[in-house]
């Protein structure tokens, strides 16, 4: 069995979430989900959309969870010895761009930072926790890089003038922070022997998704398959409202969110590496 620990900035379908198990069935430990939704690396993203679980506290129920692990199996070296077979998917960054630093009505960040300087500042607090992964048995650790948050419908709607052409700003700004976190990954490479991390290119992922569209059987990559307004991505999907009825032929689900069928893709390809850039320095199946 492929035993997991997912920490990550959206809420996902795995098979068990922290809030309802702690890691445990009697004493087959299964895996967590400690995903939440809006959650960021800084604790105030994602502030304007209500309760969260930050990266920060995330992190936290991690190591609640490892407290468990060790009353269950008697010791701190046998959890020790699972833990080290866990795959940790690690996959956060995206609302610190997208609930934070591109919303300056609400945040201050993008009048604080430049985005050179706001990646850094993100990957130094990042390093922090990946570090407590680490302190607390993480040896085998995924971490997803940041998508094209430019070329979502909501920020086609916002700031694209033809409502196709991809916000390169917004872009450039991901793309510093995700060279910046493969800089980090490769020095904890480098002083933990005993770990292994790895990057996903979910970037690159999406822009082939972008670029040739059809051949992964795409019609529609400019708009939500559910929401409101230009792009169906001035207002996210709303309830009882009727989604499209070809949502495997739609890139994004909604004004943020791809589709299943694009994470499809994007998971197949960062388990097994399809292209050389697709994750460094192994993919998932050969860190498993």
């Amino acid at each position: 069995m492929l035993y997991y620990i997912l920490i990550t900035s959206g809420a996902s379908g795995v098979r068990e979430s922290y809030s309802t198990l702690c890691g445990s069935r009697g004493q087959e430990i299964i895996g967590v989900n400690y995903a939440s939704a809006a959650a960021g690396i800084r604790d105030e993203t994602g502030q304007q959309l209500g309760a969260r679980i930050s990266f920060a506290a995330q992190v936290n129920n991690y190591k609640n969870t490892v407290s468990q692990i060790v009353n269950l199996l008697g010791d701190e070296d046998s959890a020790a010895n699972y833990l080290s077979k866990c795959i940790y998917s690690v996959g956060v960054g995206s609302n610190d761009y997208l609930n934070n630093y591109f919303m300056p009505l609400y945040y201050s960040s993008s009048r604080q930072f430049t985005p050179e300087h706001y990646a850094q500042v993100l990957i130094e607090q990042y390093a922090e926790q990946i570090r407590t992964l680490y302190d607390f048995g993480a040896r085998k650790l995924a971490f997803i890089g940041v998508g094209q948050i430019g070329c979502t419908p909501n920020a086609l709607a916002q700031n694209s003038p033809d409502g196709r052409t991809c916000v390169a700003r917004i872009n450039s700004a991901n793309q510093i922070f995700n060279n910046k976190l493969r800089g980090l990954l490769d020095e904890f490479n480098s002083y933990q022997s005993d770990a292994k991390f790895i990057y996903v290119n979910a970037y690159g992922i999406f822009q082939d998704l972008i670029n040739n569209p059809v051949a992964f059987g795409f019609r529609v990559t400019n708009a939500g398959c559910c929401g409101v307004g230009r792009n169906n991505g001035q207002i996210t999907c709303l309830p009882l409202q009727t989604p499209c009825e070809n949502r495997d032929e739609y890139l994004f689900w909604d004004a943020s969110h791809p589709t299943e069928a694009a994470n499809i893709v994007v998971g197949r390809r960062s388990y097994i590496a399809e292209k050389p850039s697709d994750a460094y320095p192994v993919d998932i199946r050969r860190l498993a």
